[in-house]
């Protein structure tokens, strides 16, 4: 039995703090997975790719958001909506990708919405966002 997981050494968390994601290519990708009306004609691999693709950004956009959140006081109103997203991107994320047009475009989904956090969060602690 074959693994699809692939698991990356990082010791140094490097990934989630020093290696910035290439926005615009992620919005690019997201506007065109969202912009899918019924299904897309791409083979299930494919779309799988798509979808771990997306994964990986919604996770390292996800610890961004965490990162900025943590910055501002407990009893603050953009924590706590930063907290209701990353609930619900950690339960997403909990679920394997799969080869579905319907998979991709609830990852493209997740990651707008993780940008959408980052950029509130910027206004309120700009010091805070590392994603470019």
């Amino acid at each position: 039995m074959s693994s699809t997981h692939l698991v990356l050494h990082d010791p140094d968390g490097r990934f989630d703090t020093e290696l910035p994601l290439d926005r615009e290519l992620h919005k690019a990708l997201v506007r065109a997975v969202l912009g899918w009306t019924g299904n897309p004609g791409l083979p299930p691999a494919d779309l799988q790719q798509i979808a771990l693709l997306l994964t990986g950004a919604a996770r390292t956009v996800a610890a961004d958001v965490r990162r900025a959140a943590d910055l501002l006081p407990e009893d603050h109103a953009a924590r706590a909506l930063a907290d209701v997203v990353l609930e619900e991107a950690d339960r997403r994320l909990s679920v394997p990708a799969e080869g579905t047009a319907h998979c991709a475009q609830s990852h493209a989904r997740l990651v707008r919405a993780l940008y959408e956090r980052l950029d509130r969060l910027a206004s309120v602690a700009p010091q805070a966002v590392t994603a470019p």
